[in-house]
């Protein structure tokens, strides 16, 4: 049986796009550069933050200065902004308030850098849903490296056998199974069904609740 779930937080979660999109958008605009929909961001978003940075940079705005630079612009205008639309996606705190209910652990594991984490974390699901929360944090690779994965299992003492990763990305699909678990799909997430089939998870997710049957299964 299932008893830790690890959760992606952006395109899980949370509906974070639009305060994303906007932050980005907003740096472009400063610098007169082309800016980008919502849909867009959608496909740029997963990587975390400095690779989102690079890709809404143009190509002559990509120097390690340069973009450092507009890494800390983006993050400041985000950090501002990072509650103006962003919302849990309908029926995720239920589906936490069941988990907790059933003695499955939960925590998050995002790409998203750790502060902003565990800000956004405590600001919609308060301090009691989650057992940890981590972010990307220096010198630990991104996903899909399973390095971070590890590392949060062992904190949370939590066995492969009965640890499951949800998310919304192929990062996601491949980060559960690089770190030997298996991968949910989240389907009201930013990628959708063709991106998460092709990344080989091992079931889809249409509505929360169905996360939690998938772990009474396992």
């Amino acid at each position: 049986m299932i008893k830790t779930i690890l959760f992606d937080l952006d395109g899980t979660l949370l509906n974070t796009i639009d305060d994303l999109a906007d932050a980005g958008n907003w740096v472009c605009a400063q610098h007169g550069w082309p800016t980008f929909t919502v849909e867009q961001f959608k496909h740029m978003v997963g990587n975390g933050i400095p690779k989102l940075v690079e890709r809404f940079s143009p190509a002559d705005a990509r120097s390690p200065e340069r973009l450092a630079a507009t890494l800390a612009e983006f993050t400041a205008r985000y950090d501002a902004h990072k509650e103006d639309k962003t919302a849990p996606y309908p029926g995720i705190p239920e589906l936490l308030d069941a988990l907790k209910a059933e003695g499955i652990q939960t925590a998050v594991f995002s790409n998203k850098a750790d502060p902003l984490c565990g800000k956004i974390i405590a600001h919609y699901f308060g301090t009691g849903r989650f057992e940890l929360v981590r972010g990307s944090r220096p010198n630990v690779p991104t996903k899909p490296d399973p390095t971070g994965v590890y590392a949060l299992m062992q904190d949370l003492g939590a066995e492969a056998a009965s640890t499951l990763f949800v998310g919304d990305s192929d990062v996601d699909i491949l980060t559960g199974h690089n770190a030997g678990l298996p991968a949910i799909g989240a389907l009201w997430g930013f990628r959708g069904e063709a991106e998460l089939t092709a990344a080989g998870a091992d079931a889809l997710a249409a509505v929360p609740m169905d996360i939690l049957e998938f772990a009474r299964r396992g």
